[in-house]
């Protein structure tokens, strides 16, 4: 029997992420099982383990997916030095809430639905998963300095106010990209544009349009 070249064997493991994120996405976590997975993957259970051994590691796999997703998209904001503020810093992460899809990385996008109620999820396993829990601990920590220098940054340049405390600051800014997910797929708030300013006019952050000449 041939053997599977990496690239087959990366490609049918995006399939089953993406299967099982379809499974997350209709049934939850803990109502799924592997069989279910293997099934919505078109494949034998026997087959399924030798991608994943353990239900877990499909969750820790999706739980990534999905906090990278927004982690990613914060980091790019003023990747070049240029400043940037909150409200820029929300818009990169809630703005792609709107569209359709997500991408993950190239060539790999997910359904925004899926995507975000598997986020959802993925939260509440932070009680229970000391693994997931310690991964998205350092992630965070990592995103929350990388946002922290952006708002300096931003108060350099007049975007952010100046009394603002940049550490402090970012822990609300990413506060609020949580909440705004949450209100999405459990209220069907989904206003991107609306939440971003708010986000401006709260922070009392004068628009462009109206700064003094």
């Amino acid at each position: 029997m041939p053997r599977i070249t990496a690239e087959r064997r990366e490609a049918r493991r995006t399939e089953i992420l993406a299967a099982a994120r379809r499974c997350f996405a209709r049934d939850g976590f803990h109502q799924t099982s592997m069989p279910d997975i293997a099934r919505e993957a078109g494949m034998s259970a026997g087959a399924f383990y030798r991608y994943f051994p353990s239900k877990e590691d499909v969750i820790l796999e999706i739980a990534g997916q999905a906090f990278g997703a927004m982690a990613g998209r914060i980091v790019a904001v003023g990747e070049d030095g240029s400043p940037a503020g909150v409200a820029d810093i929300v818009a990169a992460v809630v703005g792609p809430m709107s569209g359709p899809t997500i991408e993950l990385g190239p060539g790999d996008v997910a359904p925004t639905d899926e995507l975000a109620r598997c986020g959802v999820q993925a939260w509440g396993e932070l009680m229970r998963h000391d693994t997931l829990r310690r991964r998205a601990a350092a992630g965070f920590d990592v995103v929350r300095v990388r946002v922290a220098e952006v708002l300096r940054r931003g108060q350099a340049a007049g975007d952010v106010p100046a009394d603002l405390d940049p550490d402090h600051g970012a822990r609300v800014v990413m506060a609020l990209l949580p909440g705004f997910i949450l209100q999405r797929q459990a209220f069907g708030l989904d206003d991107a544009d609306g939440f971003v300013r708010a986000v401006d006019t709260l922070l009392g952050r004068t628009p462009p349009s109206e700064q003094p000449v």
